[in-house]
């Protein structure tokens, strides 16, 4: 395997590019409306049909990164940097990028060398001239190639760097230039639309300006002189690259401490090194006069990336480089300072953030041209190019947008970017940041695809189906799909944790879908209509009798399963009514006695029988009374207990159920502490804030915000609603109304992953007339201590993780098995009872039947594939789902190279890495739903034998094409096989067949 890459020869990118007109490179084409039919904007002299496109980075190192960002509908080209060191002389630690959030790097410029790279970018604008023609993209001119060089004055004067910027200048001495040319012509067979009087016509002048690109610490002059050379010398269009440390340290360091960003760590050492603003200032006026004088143009990008220390692991080295919505607050800024300073003369190329929600914002704040990286770099690639565009032609046809914004600037629209920005989430860090998290094993070779969703969720829901059936408005379906895995969709639908959504691959493009809502939105449209359809329950399959003690959620779904499979089902709950937990503590300002009423009346319908109001104290008495199996889900309800000298606090438990059945006429006094950090102190807290009197309810917890156990949804509730949270401190006692408490500070991180706190010598004291304690419930001990089932040293029941059996036939279900837990939880410990009586039955759960054509159901399109969409009312919200069932790809689309191919197998997409084309940057490891870096992991073509016999990775080695000959790697194995004669692996052989007979071009690249 090799980190470095084999650029593609103009015949096999050719090739490639036009293979497949539906999806060149793996992008879905957009073409410029023929109603645009004058490029709309003008730059450098030139004429530029979109004002955006991708930034110097991993997205135009090579040919065919650049071609797809073209496809999707980028036309502004900021070439990747080239400086005199380049090819193996340049160091790039591996791996280079980390792109799940805020993206980071440790690369710079280009890896290839610059007679490389150089070769890159003709080959890409020779490229583009052919395929905007032969595929009606747009005009054949109407895109811009960018140069960017750096990084001193001596190494942009070498002979290397002159030869380059003078070769982009003028292609048509190179020798790759007559490579084009001749492919061309040559070719014209299956180039339509295009003779030979047009490729003679294209033109060789590749790029007319320069975006300098200076390291951190370079000196105003040394700006200066390369500027000056670049105008005077080269006679080019000149930006310049502004850092942000032009805001100074004091700003930067409060802005992103004010957005959520204090983690990240940084000292004032670049910002006591780099250019000073006040030194910016007059440099730029110097360079904007002198290159007036020569009729060019003189402007600032805006900006370079950020240095911040790695501290984490994230990246190899000590520093790294930010990029991403982390960053969009300090472009913002510094292009709203400097064009206050300048009032609005000031042109301004903008890259930071930027992506489709706020590029048009920035385009007519006067910022162009924009361009882009870490949207690309996140699941949906290229194509994310597409909304953008789409974008601008609307407002184009519509007449809504006239063009490239005259100078000067909107300084007033940019004041108001800046001042939002700070509340708007998409730039913000929320206090407990949801990224999906992965599965803990490694992908398979083949038939990777996913929902990862549904593997989420602890019943393992048909989520991707019941929110196609919620987008076609077929609810009475979707509640079937839904009642099929899992009896209390309104509960659910209300008050579930949904770790289905922390798994939705949503969270990478802004949200996650709306999961819990549909689920909901589905209940309330479909129930009638579901139980006037249902049949009478099925009758008694078997003559043993099950009885399960406890009518909530867990018992509920217990009963549900086995009694909808023919098991006689009897549940005792010792309240008046069925809900547990959920009637009779959780508030109902959380969840409505009617929502829990209407998932009993589903239940109602399966011919369980209820004994309520009567408390089961002995197994043995069920069984004498005739009962084969016992599940006990009696729930958490012993309050625990918390040290405080001076007094007991109020369990939360008891709190809840007192403030529920008083309807909030209590006595608390006027400020009221609850101790703890989960959603049942959430819950004390807001209800305790209802209370008629209390003026102050505080939050006391011994770690931040950050660490508390509460779901994010609640904690913002919370925060909403005016709960105060005192952070970082441990209760030690409490005297005369106060709270005295310990100051605590943060430590290593312990078993659970958060920071132990660790005392401080500072005591505070908190106004305090009512405490409510809410750390953590337990089981009834003494319960199971009598019923002679056994317990754990640490007071738990001792359990078969297979079953939950802790006696024979004695089950145990939901919260009383570890503690508070989750409903859905407690219905995945009720089904897997449920499993087990019924396997020992041998009787089996019935199949789901939809009678519905499926032909009928609203399937995912293109039309939200890469698309940025806030989440949406109603049976809309679904139509953001991104099908990840029916296909992943993920890999295929964060990779800039296109080195991960997506190809269709006997109707399954498969997977194909390609060494040749791979940098090893490790982009694909972040976004892969399983615990594997697919660049590693996945089947693998390889360039030469000598990168195959150094991998590890599974895949091949075409020894000889004509008699399909293959050195073949599989489990570890290395084997030489023929092709033809080959019987083993069916589906293997079938990838290997279609990528020997149609992509021969991508076989055997630099021989």
């Amino acid at each position: 395997m090799n980190d470095r890459m084999t650029p593609l020869s103009f015949d096999a990118l050719m090739q490639w590019a036009l293979k497949d007109p539906k999806h060149i490179m793996g992008v879905t084409p957009i073409a410029i409306s023929e109603k645009v039919s004058v490029p709309p904007f003008k730059l450098y002299e030139e004429s530029l049909e979109m004002p955006f496109g991708p930034a110097a980075g991993p997205h135009t190192q090579l040919a065919q990164n650049i071609i797809a960002a073209y496809v999707g509908g980028a036309r502004f080209f900021e070439l990747k940097t080239v400086q005199t060191l380049d090819g193996e002389d340049l160091p790039v630690a591996k791996p280079c990028i980390l792109a799940s959030d805020e993206a980071y790097n440790v690369e710079w410029s280009t890896e290839l060398t610059v007679p490389e790279a150089q070769a890159e970018y003709i080959k890409a604008w020779f490229a583009l001239k052919l395929l905007s023609k032969v595929y009606h993209l747009g005009d054949p001119n109407g895109f811009i190639f960018n140069m960017s060089v750096g990084y001193d004055l001596t190494g942009i004067r070498s002979p290397k760097i002159d030869a380059f910027i003078e070769g982009l200048k003028d292609a048509s001495h190179t020798t790759i230039w007559k490579t084009c040319m001749d492919w061309a012509k040559n070719n014209l067979a299956c180039l339509p639309s295009i003779d030979l009087d047009y490729i003679e016509q294209i033109s060789p002048h590749v790029s007319r300006s320069i975006t300098l690109s200076t390291l951190h610490g370079c000196p105003p002059d040394e700006i200066e002189r390369i500027a000056t050379y670049l105008l005077t010398s080269k006679q080019v269009h000149t930006f310049i690259k502004c850092n942000p440390t032009l805001l100074g340290y004091t700003y930067v360091r409060e802005k992103l401490n004010e957005m959520g960003y204090a983690y990240m760590d940084f000292d004032s050492h670049h910002f006591d090194h780099d250019l000073q603003f006040n030194e910016a200032v007059p440099l730029i006026r110097r360079m904007q006069q002198l290159a007036q004088d020569l009729g060019l143009t003189f402007g600032v990008k805006l900006t370079n990336t950020f240095p911040v220390k790695i501290t984490r692991n994230e990246l190899p080295g000590e520093e790294m480089y930010l990029s991403g919505r982390a960053l969009f607050p300090l472009s913002i800024s510094l292009a709203t300072k400097l064009s206050e300073a300048f009032s609005g003369m000031l042109p301004m190329s903008f890259s930071g953030g930027a992506d489709a929600f706020n590029l048009m914002e920035l385009f007519k704040a006067g910022l162009y041209p924009i361009t882009c990286a870490t949207t690309l770099l996140k699941p949906g690639g290229y194509n994310r190019f597409r909304q953008i565009a789409k974008t601008f032609i609307q407002a184009l046809e519509t007449n809504t947008l006239t063009g490239t914004p005259a100078l000067p600037t909107h300084c007033e629209t940019l004041r108001q970017l800046t001042s939002t920005m700070v509340t708007d989430s998409h730039y913000t860090k929320p206090l407990k940041p949801t990224l999906p998290k992965k599965f803990p094993y490694a992908s398979p070779l083949l038939d990777c695809t996913i929902a990862p969703c549904t593997k989420g969720c602890p019943i393992e829901q048909d989520i991707p189906l019941y929110t196609r059936l919620v987008a076609s408005e077929k609810y009475e379906e979707a509640l079937q799909v839904i009642t099929d895995k899992n009896p209390l969709p309104f509960m659910t639908g209300t008050l579930c944790n949904h770790l289905c959504t922390r798994s939705c691959r949503r969270n990478f493009y802004e949200e996650s879908l709306a999961i819990r809502e549909m689920k909901l939105e589905a209940a309330k449209n479909g129930l009638m209509s579901l139980l006037t359809s249902m049949g009478t329950p099925p009758t008694h399959l078997c003559d043993h009798r099950v009885a399960i003690i406890g009518g909530g959620p867990a018992g509920l779904s217990a009963a549900y399963f086995l009694a909808r499979s023919g098991m006689d089902v009897t549940v005792f709950e010792k309240e008046k009514s069925l809900g547990g937990v959920v009637r009779y503590i959780i508030p109902e300002f959380r969840i409505s006695l009617k929502a829990i009423n209407s998932d009993l009346c589903f239940i109602n319908q399966w011919g369980i029988s209820f004994e309520t109001g009567k408390t089961v104290h002995s197994t043995q008495s069920l069984k004498d009374a005739g009962y084969h199996y016992i599940v006990v889900a009696t729930g958490a309800t012993v309050p625990g207990t918390l040290k405080l000298n001076g007094m007991t606090p109020l369990p939360s438990l008891e709190f809840l159920r007192q403030y529920k059945e008083s309807q909030g006429a209590l006595n608390l006094g006027r400020h009221v502490i609850v101790i703890g950090g989960g959603n049942t102190a959430m819950d004390a807290a807001r209800a305790a804030k209802r209370v008629p009197g209390v003026e102050t309810v505080t939050i006391v917890y011994r770690r931040t915000k950050a660490y508390m156990p509460a779901d994010v949804e609640e904690l913002d509730a919370a925060i909403s609603e005016g709960i105060l949270f005192e952070e970082l401190l441990s209760p030690k006692n409490y005297k005369e109304n106060q709270l005295i408490c310990q100051r605590m500070q943060l430590g290593e991180a312990d078993a659970s992953g958060r920071m132990r706190p660790i005392p401080l010598e500072e005591v505070i004291s908190l106004a305090a007339d009512t405490i409510i304690s809410a750390i953590g419930d337990q089981i009834d001990q003494d319960f199971f201590a009598k019923n002679q089932i056994p317990l754990t040293d640490g007071g738990m029941v001792q359990y078969d993780e297979s079953s939950l059996e802790v006696t024979p036939n004695v089950f145990i279900a939901g919260d009383v098995k570890q503690g508070p837990a989750t409903i859905v939880k407690a219905i995945a410990d009720g089904r897997l009872v449920a499993d087990t009586i019924l396997q020992r039955e041998q009787l089996t759960y019935p199949s789901l039947e939809l009678n519905i054509d499926m032909a009928t159901i609203a399937y995912p399109t293109s039309s939200c594939y890469g698309i940025l969409k806030k989440a949406q009312t109603g049976h809309q919200e679904a139509n953001r789902c991104l099908g990840c069932d029916t296909t992943c790809s993920c890999c295929v689309d964060v990779c800039p190279n296109r080195a991960n191919l997506a190809l269709e197998v006997d109707g399954q997409t498969q997977i194909v890495h390609l060494d040749a084309l791979c940098n090893a940057c490790g982009n694909c490891s972040a976004f892969c739903p399983y615990e594997s870096s697919p660049y590693l992991t996945k089947f693998t073509l390889f360039n030469t034998l000598k990168d195959f016999e150094s991998s590890t990775n599974p895949g091949c080695f075409v020894v000889d094409l004509a008699s399909q000959r293959l050195r073949l790697r599989l489990n570890g194995e290395d084997s030489i096989i023929d092709l033809q004669t080959w019987n083993k692996e069916p589906k293997l052989r079938a990838l290997l067949t279609m990528l020997l007979k149609d992509y021969t071009y991508l076989i055997g690249l630099g021989k």
